[in-house]
């Protein structure tokens, strides 16, 4: 047997022969052909449901048709949306608005100011000697007057009862000088005596006289040294560190005396303000009339003290073109330290019924100042203004602006001339249903779509 007839499964059909297999083929053909045509109809349904949800959507229809078309209108989409920078724009803006309203507006200078004592003194001693008591604590408010530190006092006391003694030993001769005076004109009268010893008699008494006067003035002076042994404040004020200790040898020529006393009640603010000020300042103050000033912390948020302007400074200062001023205060709780800065707030004047609107609604741009007033068909108008004086968050408007206007106060850097708004507090109540609706029929939309697609499987499973 040969090898075609060991293997007749190897053996190919001819062409001219029938393929026992070709009625075996045909069905797969079939099915494939099957499988293309539902694809294909998948893919049209598809196409079909995206037109419809596209030409549903808030961007489609009507808005779609002014959108950019062509390769930039494909890629618009980004940043801005279906339809580019121009639907953007198209779209309402949500913002906030205030109302212009009218008040008093306070015309106020501000600037940075240092606390500085009425006085500080340095407590010396007037006299020299061994420093034997401390009277006073670090830190205490004394008042004038009160006794700080004693000196040893005997030293003193000595010189003064010395100088006691030589003024009445020349007060005793002062007076028999006196005495032979008197009885030697009595003489003279007579024709007794030579008047040349009358008249030296006269010049000794005179010269006894200039002694006891002396004299007089060396007891004074021991006095005030014992007055100066003890040592007093001259001003009431607290006191600082001690600089010295009880059991020290101090002289009237000590560098940092025994402390400081500094001033606290009342205190003063220095602070400096333009020299264009000066003459609105002027005009307030030349007529007796007191100006409040108010000082406060460092974030100028929290006020410490309110008190007045005192007075001003006799010249300008030309390197600066300011001038300083000084404003007291009471500091009844200390509110105020030596030394420390604070931001002072001078009230010039009051503006009465002032166009007031919030600070943030003033914007500048290359024309000035400007506002976004709101019209009446929920547009934005761009209204050169002409500020006022600024009080923190309110800003006054001298013109541009009328009484009872809206303006734009946060948003305003999506605006542009005639631009839509919408205010989150007018929005209507029907918008979220209708957000609500295109879900609905997004959803339903969606699910149709997965439903025909399943379909479609199913046959081709088949």
């Amino acid at each position: 047997m040969d090898e075609q007839q060991k293997h007749p499964e190897n053996q190919r059909p001819t062409a001219s022969q029938p393929s026992a297999s070709g009625a075996q083929h045909g069905a797969p053909g079939a099915v494939k052909r099957h499988r293309g045509r539902t694809i294909a109809l998948i893919v049209a349904v598809l196409v079909i449901l995206g037109v419809v949800l596209w030409r549903w959507h808030p961007w489609g229809g009507a808005s779609g048709a002014s959108a950019p078309t062509g390769a930039s209108g494909a890629r618009g989409g980004g940043r801005f949306g279906r339809g580019g920078p121009n639907a953007m724009a198209n779209m309402a803006q949500p913002v906030h608005v205030a109302t212009a309203t009218q008040g008093e507006m306070p015309v106020v200078l501000t600037a940075l100011g240092t606390v500085t004592p009425l006085a500080t003194v340095t407590v010396l001693p007037q006299l020299s000697g061994v420093l034997q008591d401390v009277y006073f604590k670090e830190g205490q408010m004394v008042r004038k007057g009160d006794v700080l530190a004693q000196i040893d006092p005997r030293p003193y006391e000595i010189s003064l009862r010395n100088a006691e003694g030589t003024l009445v030993r020349d007060e005793a001769l002062l007076a028999t000088a006196r005495l032979d005076l008197k009885r030697y004109q009595t003489l003279l009268a007579q024709d007794s005596i030579a008047s040349q010893q009358v008249d030296t008699q006269a010049s000794l008494v005179r010269q006894y006289e200039g002694t006891v006067k002396s004299d007089q003035a060396n007891v004074d002076n021991f006095k005030l040294d014992l007055i100066y042994a003890r040592i007093t404040a001259p001003v009431s004020g607290r006191v600082g560190l001690r600089q010295v200790d009880p059991g020290n040898y101090v002289t009237s020529g000590l560098a940092n005396g025994i402390a400081v006393i500094t001033q606290l009640q009342p205190i003063s603010v220095i602070f400096t303000t333009s020299e264009d000020n000066l003459q609105q300042i002027i005009q307030h103050t030349q007529n007796g009339e007191q100006l409040s000033a108010t000082a406060y912390d460092r974030s100028n948020t929290r006020p410490l003290e309110v008190g007045s302007l005192k007075t001003m400074d006799n010249q300008i200062d030309t390197t600066t073109g300011t001038v300083r001023l000084r404003a007291l205060f009471d500091n009844k709780d200390n509110g105020l330290f030596p030394n420390q800065f604070v931001n002072t707030r001078l009230l010039v004047d009051t503006i009465k019924d002032a166009v007031i609107v919030p600070t943030s609604a003033v914007l500048n741009g290359s024309m000035g100042p400007f506002v976004y007033v709101v019209k009446d068909d929920n547009t934005v108008t761009v209204r050169p203004v002409k500020p006022g004086p600024v009080d923190g968050e309110r800003t006054s408007i001298k013109s541009g602006l009328a009484l009872g206007e809206r303006v734009v106060i946060d948003g305003s850097d999506r605006l542009r001339e005639g631009s839509k708004i919408t205010i989150p507090a007018e929005r209507p109540s029907g918008a979220s249903g209708a957000s609500g609706a295109h879900a609905a029929v997004g959803a339903s939309g969606a699910s149709a779509a997965h439903a025909h697609r399943g379909r479609h499987a199913s046959q081709a499973a088949q």
